[in-house]
Formats: C-alpha cells, sequence, structure tokens
C-alpha cells in the first residue's frame, strides 16, 4: 500500500504576482526547520578484528561486503538513556528547552519496556510536558517519525516538536551469527523540528512517499517465539535498491527536483553497497551522497539522524538546499522525504 503526499502544481500565487517557478518557488507541504542535532553512541566499541577473533570472518570481509569496520554495543546503557543523551544534545544545539517542546516523538524497535514508552521515560528525565509516543517502524522509523512530527506541527498550530530515533538493535542480534552480528550497533540521533513561516519558497518538507510490501515480512523480522533476528540477506539487498530507487524517484518528481538537484542524499545507512547501488540509480551525483555506517554500523532508527548531525557539523548543506532522505526496514517498509532546507 502506498501514501503519497505531494502537489501537482506550485501554491496558487496572490493576484498580480507572478507564479513561482519550478522546486525553488513551490510552497512546501510541511512549512518546517531542522533546527538542532545530536547523537549518543554506547561506550563499548566492537572493531571488525574483534569480531574477527570470535567468528568466522574478517576485517577485510566485512568492510569489502558492508563499508562497515566498527560499532558500538550497549551494556549498561538503555534505550531510553541513549535517547535522553541524543535529545539533550540537540536542544542545546537549538538553543530551545524541554520546556518549550510540544510534541516528542521516538522512533524504535528496542523500546526497554513494553509500557511505559520510551519517549515517556525521556520525557520525565528532561521535563518535557507536551505529548509524548513511540514509533515502531524499524529501520525506516525516523523517516516515519519525521513526517509525523512534521504533519502535528502544520495542523495543529505546535511550533516545536522533538524527533528521536534511538535502538539497541544488537539485542535482537544472535552474536554467533555471523551473516547478522557484523552489521548492527547501538546508538540514538534527535533533532528538533520547529514550525517555519509558510509560502512559496519556504522551508520544508516538498513531498513525501510512504509505502510497503506485505509480501516482504519474512525477509527481515524477529519470528514470534525467536530471540534473534532472521535476515534472508540477498533477497533483503535486492528489495532494499529497488524501494530506495522508486521512493526516491517518486519524491523527486512530486517535488519538481532533478537528481543533479540534489545537495544531499541520506538514504539509511545500512550497508555501503545498498546505498552506492541507489544513488547510482538515481542519478544522483557520488560526492554528495552520505556514507557514514564505517564507525558505526546500522544503528537502525538511529542512522539517519545520527548521520544528519555529522552532515550538518560538516557544513554539507546550503540555505535553500535539497535534502533527500530515505529508509527501508523490517516489515518491510520503506519511506522517503524531500526537504528544502534552512536551519
Amino acid at each position: 500500500m502506498t501514501a503519497t503526499l505531494h502537489t501537482d502544481a506550485p501554491a496558487a500565487s496572490p493576484p498580480g504576482d507572478p507564479a513561482p517557478a519550478g522546486a525553488a518557488g513551490r510552497a512546501p507541504l510541511a512549512p518546517v526547520r531542522l533546527r538542532g542535532f545530536g547523537g549518543a553512541l554506547p561506550a563499548r566499541r566492537i572493531t571488525n578484528d574483534d569480531l574477527a577473533a570470535v567468528l568466522d570472518t574478517s576485517d577485510e570481509w566485512i568492510a569489502g561486503r558492508t563499508g562497515i569496520r566498527a560499532r558500538h554495543h550497549a551494556e549498561a546503557e538503555t534505550t531510553a538513556s541513549l535517547a535522553t543523551g541524543a535529545a539533550r544534545r540537540a536542544l542545546d544545539d537549538a538553543g530551545v528547552v524541554a520546556g518549550d517542546v510540544d510534541l516528542l516523538v521516538v522512533a524504535t524497535s528496542t523500546p526497554d519496556t513494553p509500557c511505559p514508552a520510551t519517549a515517556a521515560r525521556v520525557a520525565a528525565e528532561l521535563g518535557i510536558t507536551g505529548g509524548a509516543f513511540d514509533l515502531n517502524g524499524a529501520c525506516t522509523g525516523f523517516v516515519h517519525a519525521l513526517v509525523t512530527a512534521a504533519a502535528h506541527l502544520t495542523v495543529t498550530g505546535a511550533r516545536t516538536a522533538l524527533v528521536v530515533g534511538a535502538d539497541r538493535f544488537r539485542s535482537l542480534v544472535d552474536p554467533t551469527d555471523r551473516s547478522t552480528a557484523v552489521l548492527f550497533g547501538d546508538g540514538a540521533g534527535a533533532v528538533v523540528v520547529t514550525a517555519a513561516a509558510a509560502g512559496p519558497g519556504a522551508p520544508g518538507i516538498l513531498a513525501v512517499h510512504l509505502a510497503g510490501d506485505p509480501g516482504g515480512t519474512e525477509v527481515l523480522e524477529v519470528p514470534a517465539g525467536r530471540p534473534w533476528l532472521a535476515m534472508d540477506g540477498p533477497e533483503l539487498f535486492r528489495r532494499a535498491v529497488r524501494a530506495l530507487v522508486d521512493s526516491g524517484r517518486r519524491v523527486l518528481d512530486d517535488a519538481g527536483v532533478e537528481p543533479g538537484e540534489v545537495d544531499l542524499y541520506l538514504p539509511h545507512q545500512a550497508n555501503a553497497r545498498i546505498v552506492a547501488a541507489a544513488a547510482d540509480r538515481l542519478g544522483i551525483p557520488a560526492d554528495r551522497v552520505v556514507y557514514d555506517m564505517a564507525e558505526r554500523a546500522n544503528t537502525s532508527a538511529a542512522s539517519i539522524p545520527l548521520a544528519l548531525a555529522d552532515a550538518v557539523a560538516a557544513g554539507r548543506l546550503r540555505p535553500g538546499g535539497h535534502l533527500l532522505l530515505s529508509a527501508i526496514g523490517a516489515g518491510l517498509g520503506w519511506g522517503s522525504l524531500h526537504l528544502r532546507w534552512d536551519r
């Protein structure tokens, strides 16, 4: 099933004003700014050589097939503590106090407890009294959470949302299974999202595409009654590339943006070969593609906000630039959004 939000033409101009042309003048679906960024990683760093000491694998094998060289494993850290650390840094970066947060959304598939939600624990720690809830979209969770927060700001009159992706995905992985143990790490990333002035040329989300393949639920899952993740790697690779390309093309078309106009393409950081294949098929220049899995591996819902924080710190986005985010996760569900940038 597919949910696509788009505009078929630029927003109407007031009488006497020229109609805005192209994506540069298009009014966003959700006029928002991404203002503050933060991340948190567990203290324990595990290299490929560390894994090779206990598994039949090697640094060369892992890095050559995935782009991953290390990852962080949670020990004392919980999903809530990682989420809280990332959220606190994002608030500080944005210059926003917890009392101003109207909505907190935590994307996670590894909550510490079934009840209450991880978001409730984060809100309690930070002193947030706005609405707070979890969203489980696996590796696609942050895209879903960001769309949800932006929609909330657009339709309710709220001003500030805090969106967190946090996972201890290693807790779902069999440490003796080399096909999955090498791929995942733990961590959290957070973004402060604020409402922006509406109108042609305003910053915000220009297009969204959310979809899924209900026939792919067994490609990546933790089966009922079993403790560990099961993955069909080759099939997941094929479906992931196909889904990222199709979803990316849809939002670019809906936003009226050519691949060469994308300033930064930031897909879910699962595997360097998946990212490279999707970017190549989309026609996005290689120097505008984010690869951020080398030191973190696949951190599930945390991968996009962690990579985004690094990209912003490195100055890889200019005001008015175009940002394309895409992800695919267990389910199989995927989603993309195209955002006109202005911090």
